[in-house]
């Protein structure tokens, strides 16, 4: 028997890092789900990538019970990482406040192709260049 989905919530949250508190518990709470079962199953399948900020795709079913996917960390994110700044241009691509070499930003395609509307690295890397060039990021040889 299929349980029916009630709703999908989505939620951006540090990896290893979820907790009943805001903005989880404000998200989840009225979903009716058990937050420290969530909090708990969650934290325990992202260990590994603890420092990241990981999109997750929470489906609420009928009886209150839920299960949840995780995704990639969006793009923006890895850029900075990458780059290794705070955050992007103001002025979009027409200020620049960082670079990424070729085979960092084929490190982020290979990251997340599996998220991206695109079937090989190449069309990934360039849609994450595209990313980067709106953040004020500029790719170097």
């Amino acid at each position: 028997m299929n349980k029916e989905v009630v709703k999908v919530i989505k939620l951006q949250i540090e990896a290893g890092k979820a907790t009943p508190a805001p903005p989880v518990g404000t998200v989840l709470g009225p979903a009716g789900i058990n937050l420290g079962e969530f909090c708990t199953k969650y934290n325990d399948a992202t260990r590994d990538r603890m420092g990241d900020v990981l999109p997750v795709e929470i489906s609420v079913y009928e009886d209150r019970s839920f299960d949840f996917v995780i995704k990639t960390p969006p793009a923006a994110f890895l850029i900075k990482k990458y780059a290794k700044v705070k955050k992007g241009s103001t002025k979009g691509s027409s200020e620049i406040v960082g670079s990424l070499t070729k085979e960092q930003l084929k490190e982020i395609a290979e990251t997340k192709l599996p998220d991206l509307n695109a079937y090989t690295v190449e069309e990934a890397m360039k849609i994450v260049a595209g990313t980067a060039k709106n953040m004020g990021i500029e790719i170097v040889e």
